[in-house]
């Protein structure tokens, strides 16, 4: 049907498992985002990106950093030191190291990232939620205009949407959000 798909699998397994499932994926049609958990590890996203570019014009790889359900002190008691910010930074520059093409990081880290990598290391930010949604799971969100703002590439808007009760307005005026937030920066080109 034409539509670019974003494939977010998350893979994180041993090297050869996220080579092979990797080498598939960019095989299919129309996948144009890809996304690995950068907790794997530097093999891991190597591995990834190995795989990856043995088709012309592959995916983008995205590095999953910390998942936007996590805060600090569910951090602890996964093992991992320190702030969700900073995990997330330290993730994101395994990530670029090992040549993915961007990450998958919460709202709050938007702009420390783009600082660390400039405007061409793709950012996708879930956790987005419009001002009259509720938070649900998620513990790091932004509304659409405030990700925007913070030098978002792509916006994940699931829940907002598919939880309304008119998921068509719904979709509307979040569209109508972005759309004036883009406007209020000068679109990157």
């Amino acid at each position: 049907m034409g539509y670019e798909i974003f494939l977010d699998l998350k893979f994180h397994d041993i090297p050869s498992t996220v080579s092979g499932a990797v080498a598939s994926a960019v095989k299919l049609k129309g996948v144009c985002l890809l996304t690995l958990h950068t907790l794997g590890g530097t093999e891991v996203l190597e591995a990834a990106v190995k795989a990856a570019h043995k088709v012309k014009n592959p995916p983008a790889l995205l590095g999953v950093t910390v998942l936007t359900s996590h805060d600090a002190s569910s951090l602890k008691r996964a093992g991992i030191a320190g702030t969700p910010a900073a995990a997330a930074l330290r993730l994101a520059r395994i990530a670029k190291a090992t040549g993915c093409d961007g990450v998958v990081a919460s709202p709050q880290e938007v702009q420390a990232v783009r600082r660390a990598f400039g405007p061409k290391f793709l950012i996708v930010v879930p956790g987005i939620r419009p001002a009259h949604s509720e938070s649900d799971d998620q513990s790091r969100v932004a509304t659409p205009s405030a990700a925007i703002r913070c030098g978002a590439d792509y916006l994940v808007i699931g829940r907002p949407i598919t939880g309304a009760s008119d998921p068509r307005k719904a979709a509307t005026q979040i569209n109508g959000e972005i759309a004036a937030a883009l406007a209020s920066i000068g679109t990157r080109a």
